[in-house]
């Protein structure tokens, strides 16, 4: 079966339960590895590792379906919460950005990426200081996880438009081919959650993470030297050189 296949299935059942969310991860880790193992320069390396990461965000919402309708797991529940919201709030306005940033070649371009970075890391600062200096809590209101930070609310507005500033605005910056596929993926699925999962939104935004990944390995393949045709013609010169000599 094709990793597009797995990405629809979990697309349809993700962020619903425990074996939803465990699921996630196995497919995220599939599609992680597939996006490495195309890359042909470091450089890539960050971005490529998107999926792997999405996958440790969502076994941590995994354990939080296990460990919340008991309260001898207590530790581990909180563990599990500040670990999804570190990822969630902290993590990924400072690791898109700069991942982008290690991709983009024109000097021009990537003096703009700098000025998504800087938002990002307003946000995530700002996150840090609430994930440290606040309490944060999680719970099971029907089919979703939610998660209570009274920190966010004198700030909700503005940090809401420097998130989107940092992990969106960088894909639509960048003259790496098929970037906006990349944009476009997060923008759709905020909107979809923010309409429809409002009091959800750190949580439901995971269910798209599947396709976000997808769209990263896509991006991934197409500038890979690997996938481009001259770089295969040029490969296969070299080794013909080889076997003349």
């Amino acid at each position: 079966m094709s990793i597009k296949f797995f990405t629809v299935l979990i697309y349809l059942i993700m962020c619903f339960s425990a074996n939803a969310s465990f699921g996630a991860g196995i497919v995220l880790s599939v599609i992680g590895v597939a996006s490495i193992r195309k890359v042909d320069k470091p450089a890539h390396l960050l971005f490529a590792a998107i999926p792997l990461i999405f996958a440790i965000q969502q076994v941590s919402e995994g354990f939080l379906w296990l460990t919340i309708p008991y309260q001898g797991n207590l530790l581990t529940q909180k563990i599990m919460t500040y670990g999804f919201l570190f990822f969630a709030q902290f993590f990924w306005p400072l690791w898109l950005p700069i991942a982008v940033i290690y991709l983009e070649k024109e000097e021009n371009r990537r003096k703009i990426q700098y000025l998504w970075l800087g938002a990002g890391i307003i946000v995530s600062l700002y996150a840090l200081n609430g994930l440290v200096n606040h309490t944060v809590k999680a719970s099971i209101i029907g089919y979703h996880i939610t998660y209570e930070m009274d920190y966010f609310n004198s700030f909700r507005k503005y940090s809401g438009l420097f998130y989107v500033a940092a992990t969106v605005a960088p894909s639509f910056c960048s003259h790496i081919k098929r970037m906006w596929i990349f944009g476009t993926t997060i923008i759709i699925s905020y909107i979809i959650t923010v309409l429809f999962y409002d009091n959800y939104v750190v949580s439901v935004w995971c269910f798209f993470s599947s396709i976000i990944s997808m769209s990263i390995y896509i991006i991934i393949v197409h500038n890979s030297g690997i996938s481009n045709p001259e770089y295969k013609v040029r490969m296969e010169r070299g080794a013909t050189i080889k076997a003349m000599l």
